[in-house]
């Protein structure tokens, strides 16, 4: 069944308004119907089943069938610090990540960062990532939209990353991975947070500053992994160790 996200203000006792670019994927690519069923999101964990009841110009209206909290979110927030990669690779982490269950996704940007962003053309790609990261959401069947939220260079990451109750950073110089093992499985908290250096990975000066902080270090293994890779490695780690029934 289709799946579409709202602004809660568009919801009432018993019907949605749907507005902006989804009425005309609704009738036009989709060729929706009066009585067609679909499923809308609240953007907070909710999904409503419909029934289409109206088609308009520049609206559409469902009545509501049944409301029921979305069973796609992991019990565990996470929150993937990810540095700023070159070219259209962000477009496929911000995508498989939201995939993975990630709660919040912030560009980071270190000192081995090639890509740059100024204050021109970073509203642009923070408002492209979103949209990414809306669509795979819908894609995926998530209850609520994953933010991309704005860059942050690598000490304001580490300020923002004190509010997790714990913080993960994977590293190519790190051994032991028994620990990891033991880390993983031990993770039931309800903010976690995941850093994940750029091409180059992170300097040893930023890795000794998260540990000041009291990041894990940990190893993912004995390969060195693209950082397209290593993220979606320790995310798909952590689905797993977190999913519930």
């Amino acid at each position: 069944m289709h799946r579409f996200f709202v602004n809660p203000s568009q919801i009432e006792e018993s019907c949605i308004r749907i507005v902006g670019n989804d009425v005309n994927h609704i009738k036009n690519v989709l060729r929706m119907h009066k009585n067609d069923e679909i499923i809308i999101c609240d953007g907070h964990g909710s999904n409503y089943y419909c029934i289409i009841n109206d088609i308009e110009s520049d609206r559409i209206l469902v009545d509501i069938k049944s409301k029921e909290l979305s069973d796609a979110e992991l019990k565990s927030k996470i929150y993937l610090f990810q540095g700023l990669p070159k070219q259209e690779k962000m477009a496929l982490i911000i995508q498989k990540a939201v995939e993975l269950g990630v709660h919040e996704i912030i560009p980071v940007m270190t000192s081995r960062s090639v890509v740059k962003i100024n204050k021109q053309n970073a509203a642009k790609k923070l408002a492209r990532w979103n949209k990414i990261s809306e669509s795979a959401a819908k894609q995926s069947g998530r209850g609520i939209i994953p933010m991309v939220n704005d860059v942050m260079n690598y000490d304001e990451a580490l300020v923002y990353a004190q509010r997790m109750d714990t913080t993960i950073v994977p590293y190519e110089n790190a051994d032991n991975i028994n620990k990891t093992k033991t880390l993983l499985n031990s993770l039931d908290m309800k903010r976690i947070g995941v850093f994940i250096g750029p091409e180059g990975g992170f300097s040893l000066d930023e890795v000794d500053k998260a540990k000041q902080q009291g990041a894990n270090i940990i190893t993912l293994g004995k390969r060195i992994l693209r950082t397209e890779t290593a993220g979606l490695a320790i995310l798909s780690l952590l689905m797993f160790q977190l999913e519930e029934e």
